[in-house]
């Protein structure tokens, strides 16, 4: 018997969870359901996603049309902890 591998598990912080009850409806169920579907239980979360550079370095972006997802990937405890959801123009600014 083999052992199952790990999958990665989702966890919003309290500002992309306030990010996306701000949002329309319809779109933040589009941004919910494409985490659910490729990032919840996934085996490899940086398949879908892109590395950031310089001052971002460690952080993940992920495209959903005109939406960016930032997300942090923690592999000692096997979890993505997204921390910001919105739109591709204003997505970047802290």
């Amino acid at each position: 018997m083999t052992a199952q591998p790990t999958r990665y598990r989702v966890e919003l912080t309290a500002r992309a969870r306030k990010q996306l009850n701000k949002m329309d409806r319809f779109d933040a169920r589009i941004l919910t359901t494409w985490i659910k579907n490729n990032l919840d239980g996934c085996l490899d979360p940086r398949v879908f996603g892109k590395g950031l550079t310089a001052n971002r370095l460690g952080e993940w972006r992920y495209r959903v049309g005109s939406y960016r997802i930032l997300a942090l990937i923690h592999d000692d405890v096997v979890t993505i902890e997204v921390f910001s959801i919105g739109r591709r123009d204003r997505i970047y600014e802290r």
